[in-house]
């Protein structure tokens, strides 16, 4: 059980998940705040926290709050990071880390500056098996990497009628599929294979140039909407899908296709790593099973069993093998990572955990893929 108090910040999809997994990772949730004092109010009692925190102001002056997770729309994380760095609290932040790179550089620099441990949620690196890809890069198993592809595809946006916040530039970014889960992938693959992206030439496309916004609002992951919802007609330029080619510091080329309409994909982020000595496929919608490909003897398929993995995947794998784990483990897995380096001490280590600087980068990697698009050309990914 951590000593650490925590507050969640944002009562949409995203924020209970957090609320959850920080309850299985033995951390004491306060309080969550939404963006009004009955949305807070309402989601405490709801999730059987103690306390009703009006605003993040109220919740940064209490003392007794260690650690505030944010969960907030893309707009709100440059000032609530600031925020709540100036106020002393540890911060995990939800992706993209920021708007632009202007500002996620100056939020590494406070980070850096605050002696505070900070993360990105980057929670599908925490798949054990995702954590088994690395070891086995790492350790020469594959052999050298020639190449990785893949996608992270969903169909929530399918439907003109389909809308969030997200689709919306001044709230979500210039970018949306590619900064929601396009980002992700690419976070998970810099990790597995070791290598940073250099230079991306992408192809993108916005589907649906024209959604319509319910009146009252609408929630991530909330359905199709009815037909009596009053709605009004509002313009889109952020892209439902998008190919993107790859350039890796090792001298691996890949490619990445993200959609979020994709009809029947619910949440399938998929990457193969092809080795010069064998092969990786893996599937966030089967997440306990991997497989391995071979030239001269018979293909595998490994089934998640901690007795199996490497130290690295057996310490984030819970239950034994036959016991599945899946969405909800990656977040208390990267908790009990972030929660257990605060409490280390010591920031002379590496950080298990995506960081400031990470979720840096992935937008260093948005801006390229962005101005790639626009001017059609490779475009390199700035230091």
């Amino acid at each position: 059980m951590s000593s650490l108090r925590s507050v969640v910040v944002g009562t949409g999809f995203i924020g209970p998940v957090h609320v959850e997994g920080l309850k299985r990772a033995g951390v004491d949730v306060v309080g969550i705040i939404g963006s009004t004092a009955e949305k807070s109010r309402s989601a405490c009692e709801r999730l059987k926290l103690p306390n009703v925190y009006s605003t993040l102001s109220e919740a940064l002056g209490d003392p007794t709050v260690d650690v505030v997770h944010l969960t907030t729309p893309n707009a709100l994380h440059f000032e609530q990071v600031q925020a709540v760095l100036a106020a002393g609290k540890h911060c995990l932040c939800e992706k993209p880390l920021a708007m632009n790179t202007a500002q996620s550089a100056e939020l590494v620099r406070l980070a850096a500056a605050s002696g505070l441990v900070t993360g990105v949620a980057y929670n599908i690196r925490f798949y054990p098996l995702c954590h088994e890809a690395a070891a086995r890069v790492a350790n020469g198993a594959i052999g050298d990497v020639i190449s990785v592809h893949g996608s992270y595809v969903q169909d929530w946006l399918l439907y003109p009628r389909d809308f969030n916040w997200r689709v919306m530039a001044e709230d979500g970014g210039e970018l949306r599929a590619v900064a929601d889960i396009g980002t992700h992938w690419l976070d998970l693959i810099q990790f597995i294979t070791g290598s940073k992206v250099t230079s991306v030439c992408a192809d993108l496309r916005t589907v649906h140039s024209q959604r319509f916004q319910p009146v009252g609002g609408a929630e991530t992951f909330s359905g199709s909407q009815s037909s009596s919802i009053d709605t009004q007609a509002v313009d889109v330029t952020t892209e439902d899908c998008g190919s993107i080619m790859l350039r890796f510091e090792s001298g691996a080329n890949g490619s990445l296709w993200v959609s979020q309409v994709t009809a029947g994909r619910k949440n399938s982020l998929c990457f193969e790593l092809a080795g010069t000595q064998s092969a990786l496929h893996w599937n966030s919608e089967s997440p306990n099973q991997m497989w391995i490909g071979h030239r001269e003897r018979a293909n595998e398929l490994l089934v998640r069993d901690p007795s199996l993995l490497d130290s690295s995947a057996s310490g984030i794998s819970q239950y034994p093998g036959g016991h599945n784990e899946g969405f909800p483990d990656t977040f208390k897995q990267l908790f009990r990572s972030f929660y257990g380096y605060i409490e280390r001490g010591d920031s002379s280590l590496p950080a298990p955990f995506p960081t400031f600087a990470d979720g840096h980068r992935e937008i260093l990697i948005c801006d390229a893929i962005l101005k790639s698009h626009q001017e059609r050309r490779w475009m390199d990914v700035c230091c």
